[in-house]
């Protein structure tokens, strides 16, 4: 038998769910669904429309289809929102006199539209609320049932627009007590900015999951814009760009891509960011749940720890170890329970418990919550598995009245001549007088990440990336490092970088800093990164140039090594500058090179 998208029904096996697991949403290699994903999707959906064959689901699955299917009623409404465009969606209305909460789930940004949480709205449901899931519009393959009609706004006002009227919907099918909002990725966005923007203030509470708070800054920051996001996402819409975006929105991607009007496409951005609107979601005292990633490769956390703060509604912030999705992406797709990873599933059942305690009156732990909770990297412990390593206790956890509660201090760590290895070293005293120079416009072994949600997926599951700086190219980055640090540190927060910075030939450069914890046997594991692009410069003539790198939560164990790494090229990010020309890099008198190291 097929699913009414043409595919096959999949018998899910324990070796499907053992696979969302160990690999998580994302498909090895980049953005991509894991098909492990899909396959557990769409027998969900076909068991729910009672076309799936016996024996498709695992019992614990089958249990909780039958469930909902005494319980509620499954209907795929398409909901209007013009006269010529209307947006699928997948409902489950409770057999209920009692009057219930609605959770809308806009889907994510994907080619399935919403099918691929199937779990997740099945999960919700089990907990007592009604659900509306919708694609917004312009996303899904072609004549798929999940696909809406029109072009993609990007969670821009036809979005928000979309949004109020998917409630209008809601209201009349369901006859909700309340209505709140759950999104991963795209889906955050959109609801934290329609339940800024519904005219009837309609959004009693929002789960934000793997979000963003400044869609401009995610794009472009520093002078450098994120182009490898921007293309990836381009590319998993469902179709060609001609087809997905109007002529207003290609022209801004266009423009993005070249590097001219960017003052345009950063207004573009600030008006689809959620920080943009704060005070409206801060008057409606709106309950706000974040969630991000210290690696996050499409919504770099500091943008959203920033959008954060800034809240005064009751909030929460989850920071988790990994990538965009992959702290959420087992819990929405598929596992219960049983699963081998201590762990695993606590981002999706404190997404849950926000929503309980905001809608449906939970007397739970939500009251006690920190106001953040900070993982912090690598702190699991881990045992070898088939492939890599397996979690056997999850990474510590901090709680924070604030971000800013993180950092109780700082040291600096100045940037000093070569040392005796060739490379530059990191001191406690100022030094000038020096300069070192690297060949621009090449990706190096320093890179942020393999691929995409990849890397940072890897490091969720227990195998983050190990690095050999050894094999860093010396005629294409420069590198300084500490002493061995007896004691470690306790790395809490942004990092900033001093230094001066001159080309023989471009009047612009690109340069990325890297952070990163060296081992005892010269492995190294990423810290923190962040690029920035120095402009107006005059051929061999030193500017002077600052800038903040990611935050980030890091214990810097006993007697390792930091290391700050400097390049010019990151396969995120466009370069700018002249390939094959030389940078030097120094430190000038009253405005040292410097790294300020965060504690906390």
């Amino acid at each position: 038998m097929t699913t009414a998208d043409g595919e096959p029904i999949a018998s899910i096996t324990d070796a499907t769910l053992a696979d969302i697991a160990a690999n998580g949403i994302w498909r090895s290699g980049g953005l991509d669904i894991n098909p492990s994903v899909l396959a557990v999707a769409r027998a969900l959906l076909a068991a729910v429309q009672g076309t799936a064959p016996a024996g498709t689901l695992p019992e614990e699955l089958q249990e909780l289809v039958n469930r909902i299917l005494r319980e509620a009623g499954i209907t795929f409404p398409r909901i209007p929102v013009t006269q010529e465009i209307g947006l699928s969606a997948f409902a489950i209305k409770r057999k209920t006199s009692e009057p219930c909460p609605v959770v809308i789930v806009p889907a994510g940004w994907n080619p399935y539209g919403w099918m691929p949480f199937m779990a997740g709205y099945l999960s919700l449901a089990a907990r007592g609320y009604h659900v509306l899931a919708y694609t917004p519009r312009g996303i899904g393959k072609p004549d798929l049932p999940y696909t809406s009609e029109g072009f993609i706004d990007i969670a821009g006002p036809d979005d928000w627009a979309d949004g109020s009227k998917v409630i209008d919907h809601a209201e009349g099918l369901f006859e909700p007590n309340k209505v709140g909002f759950m999104g991963l990725s795209y889906g955050s966005g959109i609801s934290q900015l329609v339940a800024a923007h519904d005219k009837k203030n309609r959004v009693a509470a929002v789960a934000a999951l793997s979000t963003w708070g400044n869609l401009a800054t995610s794009l472009y920051d520093n002078g450098t814009r994120h182009s490898e996001a921007v293309q990836t996402l381009v590319d998993f819409t469902g179709d060609t760009e001609d087809k997905k975006f109007d002529e207003k929105t290609r022209q801004i991607l266009q423009d993005f891509r070249d590097g001219r009007n960017m003052e345009g496409v950063v207004d573009w951005g600030t008006e689809r960011s959620p920080e943009n609107y704060v005070d409206i979601t801060n008057a409606r005292g709106i309950p706000t749940f974040y969630s991000n990633t210290w690696h996050e490769s499409l919504f770099p956390v500091g943008e959203a720890i920033a959008a954060f703060e800034k809240i005064t509604a009751p909030k929460h912030l989850n920071l988790w170890i990994g990538d965009h999705g992959a702290p959420e992406g087992a819990g929405i797709t598929g596992l219960a329970t049983g699963t081998p990873f201590p762990g695993l599933l606590t981002p999706m059942r404190e997404a849950y418990a926000w929503l309980d305690h905001h809608l449906l009156g939970a007397d739970n732990e939500v009251p006690d919550w920190p106001v953040v909770n900070s993982q912090v990297m690598f702190t699991y412990e881990t045992v070898p598995a088939v492939i890599g390593r397996r979690i056997t206790v999850p990474a510590r956890r901090e709680p924070l009245r604030s971000w800013a509660e993180a950092t109780t201090g700082s040291e600096s760590w100045y940037l000093n001549g070569n040392g005796g290895n060739g490379d530059g070293t990191l001191s406690e005293k100022p030094s000038t007088g020096w300069s070192r120079d690297f060949t621009a416009g090449h990706e190096t072994a320093a890179t942020a990440m393999d691929d995409i949600m990849d890397t940072g997926q890897k490091e969720w599951f227990g195998n983050p990336k190990r690095y050999k700086p050894a094999d860093f190219e010396r005629n294409r980055l420069l590198l300084w490092s500490t002493e061995e640090l007896t004691g470690g540190r306790r790395i809490r927060g942004a990092a900033t970088i001093r230094l001066a910075v001159r080309s023989d030939e471009a009047d612009a450069t690109t340069l990325v800093a890297y952070l990163f914890d060296v081992a005892a046997d010269g492995s190294a594991r990423i810290i923190t990164h962040e690029p920035f692009t120095a402009t107006g410069l005059r051929a061999g003539t030193d500017r002077t140039v600052s800038w903040t790198l990611q935050p980030a939560a890091h214990d810097l164990p006993d007697g390792h090594r930091l290391a700050l790494v400097v390049n010019s090229r990151d396969k995120l990010y466009a370069f700018t500058g002249k390939k094959d020309s030389t940078t030097t890099i120094t430190s000038l008198t009253g405005e040292e090179a410097v790294l300020e190291l965060p504690l906390g």
